[in-house]
């Protein structure tokens, strides 16, 4: 059976559903011609029924409770003792269960209470082996196959980042800059090559390990704005405000650089009065990075498909890297671009 197969909801609670049909007529298919006893009962057949369906029914509330709520809850998060003294307290009730059940359908006037016990533990033992061990399975195919979706999406990020991580428009325009502060003899362009080399080296080394600090993150940004400065209008309001920030923490490479990059993107040009605010704080283990700037609501403006890795892959990244450990908020209101993202570091 194919894994798409399985990912169905439907096939899974079907398999759900006949393993549990064969587990409970295993007794009656390896005993077919088994005695009836007598328990001076009316209706034996009636009374075996009720009490072998009732039961089965607690032992299958027992197998999703431990795998629902109390391996993931307990186990998982390692209160072992708590994880404990709650099977215990559950094997004590499953007794009492059994022994009510058969004081309402058997004849309990002889009820072993050593046998019953001894029965109930072992069952009680295989359902907790078995939710426990299927519980933990399934979350390890889980985990191996988040960590093959960070690595593919690790990779594809790669690839997008050497083809077309900033605007070639930008890389040409910055050029095209550094030519005619040349030609003045500008006493900028030897602060600008070595911006421009800075960003070059980020990009093509920095960027291979899964995290770098948050200081290199930074420096990044500011040469990327210092040079997008030199290119954009004077008119174009740039307020950046990283004072905030402890620069030990590490983060994925190029996490906050489309941000900027969009901003830069939309945020200039046919705009009036055209502002672009950036903020850093991070600290306590959380980091907030705001962008905003104005936009053009009726612009018809043709994006640049080469132009960055865009939002959309950038949300999926942020999924994949730190999942509920984060929050995206990105807005659009009275001519304003926002965009609000909030990590948890570690």
């Amino acid at each position: 059976m194919s894994n798409n197969l399985l990912d169905r909801k439907w096939v899974r609670v079907l398999l759900q559903v006949v393993a549990w049909l064969v587990l409970f007529s295993l007794p009656f298919l390896l005993r077919p011609n088994a005695p009836q006893q007598s328990t001076g009962k009316a209706d034996t057949g009636s009374w075996v029924s009720r009490y072998y369906i009732i039961n089965n029914l607690f032992w299958v509330v027992y197998f999703y409770l431990n795998f629902i709520v109390l391996v993931p809850r307990i186990f998982n998060r390692k209160r072992f003792a708590a994880f404990a003294l709650v099977q215990v307290a559950l094997f004590i009730l499953y007794v009492g269960i059994g022994w009510m059940n058969s004081v309402l359908f058997r004849d309990h006037d002889h009820f072993n209470w050593r046998g019953h016990i001894l029965f109930t533990f072992f069952i009680f033992l295989f359902m907790l082996a078995t939710s426990t061990a299927v519980r933990m399975g399934i979350d390890w195919i889980r985990a191996e196959k988040l960590a093959d979706e960070k690595i593919n999406e690790n990779l594809k990020t790669e690839l997008s980042l050497l083809r077309s991580q900033v605007s070639p428009h930008f890389m040409f325009n910055v050029l095209n800059n550094m030519v005619a502060l040349a030609r003045k003899k500008s006493d900028l362009l030897e602060p600008s090559l070595i911006k421009l080399s800075s960003l070059m080296r980020y990009m093509l080394y920095d960027v291979d390990g899964e995290k770098v600090s948050l200081e290199k993150e930074i420096d990044y940004l500011d040469s990327y704005i210092d040079l997008q400065k030199q290119r954009i209008s004077k008119n174009v309001q740039i307020h950046t405000n990283f004072s905030q920030v402890d620069r030990s923490y590490e983060i994925e490479p190029m996490l906050l650089i489309p941000f900027v990059e969009n901003a830069f993107k939309h945020g200039t040009g046919m705009i009036d009065q055209p502002v672009i605010d950036i903020e850093l704080v991070a600290k306590n283990n959380n980091l907030e990075f705001i962008v905003k700037n104005r936009y053009a609501e009726d612009s018809q403006e043709v994006k640049d498909k080469t132009s960055g890795i865009g939002l959309t892959n950038v949300k999926r990244r942020l999924n994949l890297l730190y999942g509920k450990n984060h929050i995206l908020n990105v807005q659009k209101n009275d001519g304003w671009f926002t965009v609000i993202l909030h990590v948890k570091l570690s």
